[in-house]
């Protein structure tokens, strides 16, 4: 059984560990080997911490048995620079399952709690940007219902050099 419930404190260690090795695992072959060795989970735990103090930004996870299997985080549409926010639309800023839990409904159940959430603010509907190389993040949203409506952005991982198109998922609210 997979329970989720609002990020803690607590929390914030073990979902920085899933967020690299889902990393690590799920970008294999799209983003640079390299780049994804140097990932530190102290660094993704320090910048969960920062997000945790922003009002609009919700943070959820997923437990089995006590332990931190994935998580999700949404709020309001990050404008095209990713630094400003459109309160007329709510975003999914990331989904991760630790890849051993892959295929367990811990992602359809932390997706369905994010609809809800994004419901229940007032949004209309919920945007995502996915990789365009990431089949299977991609088949996982088409499965629940998301399209691809057209937006389409380049992705640059923080110090690399890497330029990776991605495409932008939608539904209605």
């Amino acid at each position: 059984m997979v329970e989720i419930r609002p990020l803690t404190d607590a929390d914030v260690d073990a979902v920085a560990q899933v967020h690299v090795h889902a990393w690590q695992v799920g970008y294999a072959g799209i983003i640079p080997g390299d780049y994804l060795e140097t990932l530190d989970p102290v660094l993704f735990a320090e910048r969960r911490r920062e997000t945790m103090a922003m009002p609009d930004v919700q943070t959820l996870v997923a437990a089995s048995h006590g332990q931190i299997i994935g998580f999700g985080a949404f709020g309001p549409y990050r404008l095209h620079d990713r630094a400003g926010l459109d309160h007329r639309h709510g975003e999914l800023y990331a989904l991760y399952v630790s890849p051993d839990r892959w295929g367990c409904g811990a992602g359809r159940a932390l997706l369905g709690a994010a609809h809800a959430g994004l419901s229940a603010a007032g949004f209309p509907d919920l945007r995502l940007w996915v990789l365009e190389a990431n089949a299977r993040a991609r088949r996982f949203y088409r499965r629940a219902g998301l399209r691809p409506d057209g937006a389409r952005d380049v992705f640059t991982p923080r110090a690399s050099a890497a330029r990776l198109p991605e495409v932008r998922y939608a539904t209605r609210l």
